[in-house]
C-alpha cells in the first residue's frame, strides 16, 4: 500500500491541539487557548501565515529567529528538491562529502580571515555545547563565563550558560564552573578573568531575552581583557547572525574578531536543522591533534546533504537578493517611524536594537488612572502589561509577536528580512492602534487583563 502524505494530513485536519493536548505539551496548549493564539495554520508564504479560513497572518516572530528568508522560499526549496532526486551518499561517516566542505568554505568567507575552521551539528544549543568543548580542551581551563539574562540553548552545557533562572530551576546540579557577569558590565569581566583560568568568555553580541545592547566600547574592551588573559571570545550568533541585525554577524558593529562564533537557525533556511561553529584553527589542531583523536567530538546527522544544502541555499538567497543590506534599511525604517510614539503614549519607553531585532520596551505610566491598571497588572505578574500588547495585536491585527523574556516588559520583533515598507506601516499602524487602547483606562483591553491577573495567581 503506498503512503500519501497530504491525504493523511487532510484525513486529521482540524485534530492539531486535540493530539498535542494528549501527546505532547499540553500546557502549551492551555497558554495558546488563553491568549487566543489558537490558530489553525495550514501554509506559510513569505511573511505571513495563512489558516484555514484563508485569513494571513503577518509574521514578526520568525521562529524565533529562523525564517529569515521568509517561508517556503523557491531557492531553498529547489535546492532541497535537488538533492533529494540526486540520490547522494548521505552520512557515509568515513568519507569526505562535498556538501559540508563547500558550506564551510562559504561560510568561513564571510569570517574574521582568523578563523579558518567549521564543525557542523544539528541546532544552536549543539554548537554551543561543542564550544564549550572547544574551548575547555584546547585552553586546558575549566572557567566558563557568560552574562546576566543569556540564553545559549536548553540542552545541559549551554543552560549551565543560561542567565534566566525560571529555565535553570529544577534541573541542577549543572556543569561546574560557569560564572555569570553583568552584560555591559566591563570591569567585572576584568575581575573574574584576572585571575587567569579562564578558559572562554560566551556572548551574545545583542541578548535575545530583552533586547538588550551593550554600550558602545564593551566588545572592544573585552576582547582586549580575552587577548591579554588567554581567554577565548565565543560570540554566540544564533539568533542574531546571517544579516539579521544589518550586517553577516552581529558582533561586526563593534568591529571585533572573536574565536569562536556560534550560528543556526536562519542558516537552515527555515527547513532543515543545522548549527555550525567557526572557530581558529588553532582550537580545531588541538581538540583534534592526533589521528586517535580525529572523532572525538561529532554528530550523526551534522553535515547531512539536506542540512547543508539548505545553508548554502540560504547563502546564496541573502546575497542574491541583498538582504542584509535590506534589513539595516528596514530596521531604520521602523525605528524612525516608532520612536515618534515613545513621546506620544506614556506607556511606550523606548525602541531599541539594530536591523531587523527589534525591542520595544514598557515602563510605568505617570498619570493616576494608568497607574491604577498597571500596578495591578505588575503585582500579580512582572512583565503582564506587554501581554495587553502583543495579545490585541494578534486578534485584531493578525500580527504576531512575542514578549523578549520572562518578567519583563518588552516585546521583541523578528520580522523576516523580506519585510517590504509596506510591512513595516502595518506593523506602526496597528502598533498605534493598540497602544491607543492601552491608554485608555478602563477600557476593552484592561478588561482582557483580568484573564492574565487570574491565570498569574493561579501560577503563583
Amino acid at each position: 500500500m503506498s503512503f500519501n502524505l497530504l491525504q493523511e494530513i487532510e484525513k486529521r485536519r482540524g485534530e492539531n491541539y486535540r493530539l498535542h493536548r494528549k501527546y505532547l505539551n499540553a500546557q502549551l496548549v492551555r497558554v495558546l487557548n488563553t491568549i487566543g493564539y489558537d490558530r489553525f495554520y495550514e501554509r506559510g508564504e513569505g511573511a505571513y501565515l495563512i489558516d484555514g479560513e484563508g485569513d494571513r497572518y503577518l509574521d514578526f516572530l520568525s521562529g524565533f529567529g529562523v525564517f529569515a528568508l521568509g517561508r517556503n522560499h523557491p531557492v531553498v526549496k529547489k535546492a532541497l528538491a535537488d538533492v533529494l532526486d540526486a540520490d547522494l551518499p548521505a552520512l557515509v561517516q568515513f568519507d569526505c562529502a562535498l556538501l559540508p566542505g563547500m558550506l564551510a568554505e562559504a561560510l568561513l568567507a564571510k569570517a574574521p580571515k582568523s578563523l579558518d575552521r567549521c564543525f557542523f551539528a544539528n541546532s544552536g544549543t549543539e554548537a554551543i555545547e561543542a564550544a564549550i568543548k572547544f574551548a575547555r580542551y584546547a585552553t586546558g581551563r575549566s572557567r566558563i563565563l557568560y552574562c546576566e539574562h543569556a540564553f545559549h540553548g536548553l540542552t545541559y552545557g549551554s543552560l549551565s550558560l543560561n542567565g534566566a533562572k525560571e529555565f535553570r530551576q529544577g534541573f541542577e546540579p549543572l556543569l561546574p564552573d560557569c560564572e555569570s557577569i553583568p552584560f555591559g558590565d566591563i570591569d567585572a569581566l576584568a575581575r573574574a578573568i584576572a585571575t587567569g583560568d579562564v578558559a572562554a568568555f560566551f556572548f551574545e553580541p545583542i541578548q535575545g531575552k530583552g533586547v538588550n545592547l551593550p554600550i558602545d566600547n564593551y566588545f572592544t574592551e573585552a576582547q582586549r581583557l580575552c587577548r591579554q588573559y588567554g581567554t577565548l571570545m565565543v560570540a554566540d550568533e544564533v539568533q542574531t547572525g546571517l544579516g539579521r541585525t544589518g550586517k553577516f554577524f552581529a558582533f561586526e558593529h563593534w568591529g571585533i574578531e572573536p574565536d569562536m562564533i556560534a550560528i543556526a537557525k536562519a542558516l537552515s533556511g527555515g527547513y532543515v536543522p543545522v548549527g555550525a561553529v567557526l572557530c581558529r584553527g588553532m582550537i580545531f589542531e588541538r581538540v583534534f591533534h592526533r589521528m586517535d583523536r580525529a572523532l572525538v567530538h561529532g554528530s550523526t546527522f551534522g553535515k547531512n546533504p539536506l542540512a547543508m544544502a539548505a545553508g548554502l541555499a540560504t547563502l546564496h538567497v541573502l546575497e542574491a537578493e541583498n538582504l542584509i543590506e535590506h534589513a539595516a534599511r528596514m530596521g531604520e525604517a521602523f525605528t524612525k517611524a516608532l520612536q515618534p510614539l515613545t513621546e506620544k503614549y506614556e506607556c511606550f519607553y523606548e525602541v531599541r536594537g539594530k536591523g531587523l531585532m527589534l525591542g520595544l520596551e514598557f515602563r510605568a505610566p505617570r498619570s493616576l488612572k494608568l497607574k491604577l491598571g498597571w500596578t495591578m497588572l505588575e503585582t500579580a505578574q512582572k512583565g503582564l502589561f506587554s501581554q495587553l500588547v502583543t495579545v490585541p495585536l494578534f486578534q485584531r491585527h493578525r500580527i504576531l509577536t512575542q514578549v523578549a523574556g520572562h518578567n519583563m516588559n518588552v516585546i521583541k520583533l523578528l520580522p523576516p528580512l523580506i519585510i517590504t515598507e509596506k510591512e513595516v506601516s502595518a506593523f506602526v499602524n496597528a502598533f498605534e492602534d493598540v497602544l491607543a487602547d492601552c491608554h485608555r483606562y478602563p477600557g476593552t483591553i484592561w478588561d482582557f487583563s483580568s484573564t492574565l491577573v487570574k491565570q498569574a495567581l493561579k501560577r503563583a
